[in-house]
């Protein structure tokens, strides 16, 4: 039996979600990917198994991996997504908890008028 680290519980998690959402080209799935150093995003269409529009801190200068720079993340994926023509997503946490980092990110993307 695998040991239940925090990481494969979050995997569990991840997995229990995904059942039950998809993305489709005209409301795509977002989801975000948080590590020590970085955040990271996708906007991606399952249908067609692509992603759409991608970014992470790196893409912002002078972010850092904190609340603000991912609230300047959460504002570049908006712009990129309006540039496409998303209007609509769907949110996938990927088994982070909604508060914190994914929850800034996520409450930028609803003032900067993407629909969840």
């Amino acid at each position: 039996m695998k040991q239940k680290t925090r990481n494969n519980k979050r995997l569990s998690r991840v997995r229990r979600i995904r059942a039950k959402i998809s993305g489709t080209a005209i409301k795509p799935r977002v989801r975000v990917f948080r590590s020590l150093k970085s955040f990271y995003t996708q906007v991606i269409d399952d249908v067609n198994g692509k992603t759409i529009v991608q970014a992470s801190l790196k893409d912002v200068k002078n972010a850092k991996n904190d609340l603000e720079g991912v609230k300047k993340l959460g504002e570049l994926l908006v712009e990129k997504c309006l540039k496409n023509d998303i209007k609509e997503i769907v949110f996938d946490r990927a088994g982070y908890k909604y508060h914190g980092k994914v929850k800034v990110f996520a409450d930028t993307l609803r003032s900067g008028g993407l629909k969840f």
